[in-house]
């Protein structure tokens, strides 16, 4: 849907240029287009139209502000009512009642809820240093409950043991108990999913509902359902009081579709988004940036954020050091390849950039890039402490040794060594200055960045 929708909106701007105002011809040019992208997207028929509806009564006879053609001025109405179709805001969990604080995780199977359960202990524990238990009341399937074991001990919670032989209402007292007498602050309740609804289904997670009171009822939706989403939705909003939706695969192709028709469909704001596979790959949503990514405006504080995680700032001051002295070497080179592979590697990085900056790279295989880099990884891997150090002294002979402890071609081997000689000569240029040239360079940027964002 992002690429769609951005690139639909990007063409329209580059036609109303040179117009003077807002009319009903140039908005109704313009709402075919975003109509056609949200139902490709797959967002349900009557979100679609309440949207269109609320775009055009905003756009209408609007005066274009001097810097601002009517197509940017359009835009600018488009990604603020996604934003509102989406959630004012961020919605944070209420956590605020006598521990342990019980969240009932709902949905589907497949739409990653045991997962989800472990990616929210995680963010709990790490940013509202919460003590967390977790406990499956999934008697349907063993797997389910030895894998929230797993991944709740990779987020570094706590698993309270379950089995298939109980009954989820004794598994969840059991729990309840537990994380009393221990001092928990929250209870994560991981229930049983189908692969389609069933009432039987819905009768046990209404009754593990009453039986534990719980302060958040978390509908745990796969965003690249599309339309199946809506249904599911719906069918868990009259069985459950929902307080909020977790939206998972948001990394996937569809990137939207589901956020939009899903928190109106079930009356709950959207309040993490996963994002990728790994532990930490769960962020609060935020619908403003969420919105400016589904419009190809990148979402430039999520890089930032994923940088902040992802650098070790004292190494990033170490290798400053290393740069003003000249001493940058294939070890420093070693070291940038694997703090970008902790920020989510190229296509996580590609991904949270302006679709603008992205543009060129568009015909770019990221695969292809991803492999290139594991291979550079491999190649440094296979030199010496001293080679790795002092390149110049890698030679023919050391060269085919490298590339068969690598397994790659001597050929690779050259252009690894070339790639890091031009890379010393850019640091060489920023040790002399160069540096603030380049960032001045990088300013024209700025016109590409939502408003607010270019300073």
């Amino acid at each position: 849907m992002a690429s769609t929708l951005s690139d639909r909106l990007s063409r329209l701007v580059k036609t109303m240029r040179g117009q003077a105002r807002i009319t009903e011809g140039n908005v109704q040019d313009m709402l075919r287009e975003v109509r056609m992208a949200l139902l490709e997207a797959d967002v349900a028929l009557p979100v679609v139209r309440d949207f269109i509806a609320r775009v055009k009564d905003k756009a209408l006879g609007q005066e274009v502000a001097g810097s601002l053609n009517p197509g940017q001025a359009l835009v600018g109405i488009v990604h603020k009512e996604l934003a509102a179709t989406m959630g004012d805001g961020v919605a944070d969990l209420d956590l605020a009642v006598q521990p342990p604080a019980v969240i009932l995780m709902a949905g589907l199977q497949g739409a990653g809820k045991t997962t989800t359960t472990a990616k929210l202990a995680k963010h709990l524990i790490e940013r509202r240093r919460k003590k967390v238990l977790t406990v499956s009341a999934d008697v349907y399937r063993p797997a389910a409950i030895e894998q929230l074991k797993t991944v709740t001990k990779q987020a570094g919670a706590e698993w309270f043991p379950s089995a298939p032989e109980q009954k989820p209402r004794d598994i969840a007292l059991a729990a309840l108990d537990h994380a009393r007498r221990h001092y928990f602050d929250v209870l994560l309740v991981d229930t049983a999913g189908r692969l389609a609804i069933d009432e039987a289904l819905m009768a046990e997670i209404r009754e593990l509902h009453a039986t534990l009171k719980p302060v958040e009822t978390l509908f745990v939706v796969d965003a690249m359902q599309g339309q199946d989403a809506i249904n599911t939705a719906r069918a868990f909003k009259e069985a459950l009081p929902l307080t909020g939706i977790v939206l998972t695969k948001l990394d996937g192709d569809s990137r939207g579709g589901a956020a939009l028709s899903v928190r109106q469909v079930a009356g709950a704001p959207i309040k993490f988004a996963g994002v990728s596979e790994k532990i930490d790959g769960l962020e609060v949503f935020d619908a403003e940036r969420h919105a400016g990514r589904v419009l190809g405006m990148g979402d430039i504080v999520a890089l930032v954020e994923e940088v902040q995680k992802g650098v070790d700032l004292k190494e990033a001051q170490k290798l400053a050091d290393k740069v003003k002295s000249g001493g940058f070497d294939l070890n420093d080179f070693l070291s940038q390849i694997s703090q970008m592979k902790k920020m989510g590697g190229l296509a996580g990085l590609m991904d949270k950039l302006p679709s603008q900056i992205t543009a060129k790279a568009k015909g770019a295989d990221m695969d292809k890039a991803e492999r290139d880099v594991r291979r550079m990884e491999g190649i440094i891997n296979s030199m010496t402490a001293l080679e790795r150090r002092k390149p110049e002294l890698i030679k023919a002979s050391r060269k085919r040794r490298i590339a068969a402890g690598a397994g790659v071609h001597v050929q690779e081997v050259n252009r690894l060594l070339n790639q890091f000689e031009q890379m010393q000569g850019v640091m060489k240029k920023m040790k002399g200055g160069g540096l603030m040239k380049m960032m001045k360079r990088m300013g024209g940027m700025k016109g590409m960045l939502p408003p607010g964002m270019g300073g």
